[in-house]
């Protein structure tokens, strides 16, 4: 708080009022081995000048590095107006729009990335954001539960991102939920329909389809979504929203479409900065509208027939009566949410296409490159989009380590994940890469491969990435 009011004599007359002499009374209920005590770790106070000098040494500890890492954070070009505009003190301050009549812009703001949304997932309604893609992916889950009541199973494939799958059980392990995974074909790197049809589907509430899935292959969305609907399931469909631009949306899967659509997206005008910040956004069908979380703002006129933008279809429970909640997501990351707006407002169908069309291009010819070397091997065969797994013969993770001392991040190595896949990486390659990058990746792959055939290590240190 940048100004407290209060003098040292109204303090004084507060205490002498409530009967106390000093604020620790207000606090002699909590016993003192349960007290902080003094802040003496607080470092003293820095200059402006000193303080300039740390935060760019904390900046530069990051390091400048060409990247061809993915797996659900995304290096995307994002035009300089984007920021320039989402910084503006009218968003950059702006909170919570409960009083329509002081937030219009605000308001307006949101219909417009809601709109934008549902055009790109081809489904009825979207909310104002969630708080990443992991979380956005959880809540997903518990809005089948509650459209079904009395099924709680959900269908989740390993081909899901392994962290999204994580977040998702821990929100739903104490709620009498049931997770039951489905393993992947180890030929294509997609869900195995075999596995899938051996399973039981009677009391399974729904099926998550990932579009394009973690290793960056695509799914076959519109045999999975005819098949979990004619067992009796909604279909929450988890996807890259720039993707989107040139794959079929989740609205058009089967002959119904997915019920509910859910993603990370941070690639729509968010920078990698330091792991974050990150948002997650939500679409369903019309008949699903009352079970979404979140917010939703909708489009009105008023009296004199002058268009308004309002918060609706929210009770004030979701609030301030957890317990009564649909859910407890309460906020949203309004900041990230203006940047993909004004991100796609300035790129356009268009323009998001041809970002999407490049960075497949890319990762095309990053494979192509790859694995013409002796010792590297794509993993799958399924048609991906912008990320692939390949396979080295020598340890991923010393490659890797190898690679960043070059200058490159070459990718995540999957061996914590999958162990099952060996020395396998994930690599991406998005519109952000030049034909140079490539080659220059390509180039130190092969010298480090070839050294290490040439001149292997005594001993082997495992360390998983």
């Amino acid at each position: 708080m940048p100004f407290i009011p209060h003098t040292e004599a109204d303090i004084q007359s507060m205490l002498a009022k409530v009967g106390v002499s000093c604020v620790e009374d207000l606090f002699d209920e909590i016993p003192g081995a349960l007290r902080c005590g003094g802040l003496d770790k607080v470092a003293d106070g820095l200059s402006e000048m000193e303080i300039n000098r740390l935060m760019l040494e904390r900046a530069e500890q990051d390091g400048r590095f060409v990247n061809f890492i993915g797996a659900g954070a995304y290096e995307h070009h994002i035009p300089a107006a984007v920021w320039e505009l989402t910084t503006r003190g009218e968003f950059y301050s702006a909170y919570t729009p409960y009083q329509a009549e002081a937030s219009q812009g605000t308001l307006q703001l949101i219909y417009e990335f809601q709109t934008m949304i549902t055009g790109l997932t081809g489904l009825d309604v979207a909310n104002a954001s969630l708080y990443d893609g992991a979380s956005g992916l959880a809540e997903a889950v518990l809005m089948a539960v509650r459209a079904h009541k009395k099924r709680r199973r959900i269908l989740m494939p390993t081909t899901v991102h392994p962290v999204y799958r994580q977040v998702v059980e821990s929100v739903v392990t104490h709620q009498d939920i049931a997770i039951e995974e489905i393993g992947f074909d180890q030929g294509a790197g997609v869900i195995d329909m075999e596995a899938l049809e051996r399973l039981d589907p009677s009391g399974a509430a729904a099926l998550v389809i990932p579009q394009p899935n973690f290793f960056g292959g695509l799914e076959d969305v519109d045999g999975l979504t005819d098949w979990a609907h004619a067992n009796g399931m909604l279909v929450i469909a988890l996807v890259n929203p720039t993707s989107l631009a040139l794959l079929k949306p989740p609205g058009k899967w089967g002959e119904k479409g997915a019920d509910i659509a859910v993603g990370e997206g941070q690639p729509l005008g968010a920078p990698l900065s330091s792991g974050g910040p990150y948002f997650g956004f939500m679409c369903c069908k019309q008949k699903l509208l009352r079970q979404m979380p979140g917010r939703i703002v909708g489009r009105t006129v008023d009296m004199d027939g002058r268009p308004g933008f309002t918060l609706t279809l929210q009770a004030r429970e979701q609030h301030i009566r957890r317990s009564k909640a649909t859910s407890n997501i309460c906020t949203n990351q309004g900041l990230l949410v203006t940047a993909a707006t004004i991100y796609m407002a300035l790129l356009g169908p268009q323009g998001l296409a041809e970002v999407a069309r490049r960075s497949h291009a890319n990762t095309r010819e990053l494979v192509s490159q790859l694995s013409a070397i002796k010792g590297v091997e794509q993993v799958f065969d399924a048609p991906y989009f912008h990320e692939a797994v390949l396979r080295l013969d020598s340890l991923a993770v010393d490659v890797l380590r190898a690679l960043e001392a070059q200058g490159i991040i070459g990718g995540l190595g999957l061996k914590r994940y999958y162990p099952e896949l060996g020395d396998t990486i994930l690599v991406c390659a998005t519109e952000t890469r030049t034909g140079e990058d490539i080659a220059r990746y390509a180039k130190e792959m092969e010298r480090i491969i070839s050294k290490r055939r040439l001149d292997p290590p005594c001993a082997q240190k495992v360390v998983d990435l």
